[in-house]
């Protein structure tokens, strides 16, 4: 099975609240953003990290804007689901930006990052520019989109599109300014067909449309079953897609 939560910000009675206890060995657990494990190379914080990688079950996260984008690009760049990750442990890795993965037939596009609301505080001493998505990124993301006709199962990203992201921030009574990545991401909900988007950055665990879901402290299971189970009568039939009702189910057979 395979598992979404939200920031976690280095806090480590996450990673000791009984949700956890209840994952098992082959299930995957991907953190949308913010994983912050990575951040200061403290001896706390390796046996938070040894801690992580001797677990039964696989872990991997995108990254946000709270990060130390150093250490995360310090690790080796590998190949997982078909997908590129930084391999941070023997099951722990960091899924790259502008990705499908393919989660047992269902295809899953990431895109991490952000813009960080306290730039200023952070900016002489803990804060990377890395945290935004360099053009590179953007369009590889674009292209790796347009490779899967502009429609995947699953969208997880750290930040949301630019008019979800309003919508929170007006009933939040917040005045904070949507980013270009937000705008990117709206243009990816205005252009491609998926079945459900899952975000982080806002803090909340909430449904905000009928599409798109802010996660925070939950954990929520990511339905492949369905997918892999359409995907495989598909190319029994030889068929190249099959119309569903929150999409049209792609041949995962790429």
């Amino acid at each position: 099975m395979y598992y979404i939560t939200g920031d976690m910000h280095g806090d480590e009675s996450r990673i000791y609240d009984k949700e956890w206890y209840k994952l098992k060995s082959g299930d995957t657990l991907i953190v949308l953003g913010d994983f912050g494990f990575l951040w200061d190379g403290s001896e706390r914080e390796k046996k938070a990290i040894k801690f992580l990688s001797s677990r039964k079950f696989t872990i991997a996260f995108l990254d946000g804007t709270h990060e130390n984008f150093d250490m995360i690009k310090a690790n080796r760049v590998t190949r997982w689901k078909g997908g590129l990750v930084h391999r941070i442990g023997d099951n722990l890795y960091h899924l790259m930006r502008g990705q499908v993965f393919d989660l047992d037939g269902c295809r899953v596009f990431t895109m991490g990052g952000g813009e960080s609301d306290d730039i200023e505080i952070r900016k002489d001493k803990n804060w990377w520019r890395d945290e935004l998505p360099s053009p590179a990124e953007l369009a590889e993301g674009a292209e790796a989109l347009d490779d899967e006709g502009l429609y995947v199962d699953y969208i997880l990203t750290h930040e949301p599109p630019s008019l979800v992201k309003s919508a929170m921030l007006l009933r939040q009574g917040r005045t904070d300014k949507v980013n270009k990545l937000n705008g990117y991401l709206e243009e990816i909900d205005r252009s491609c067909t998926f079945r459900h988007w899952y975000f982080g950055s806002m803090h909340e665990d909430r449904t905000v449309t009928p599409k798109h879901t802010c996660v925070f402290n939950k954990i929520l299971p990511l339905d492949t079953s369905h997918i892999a189970r359409k995907a495989a009568k598909a190319r029994l039939l030889g068929l190249k897609k099959e119309d569903g009702d929150e999409g049209t189910i792609e041949n995962t057979e790429k």
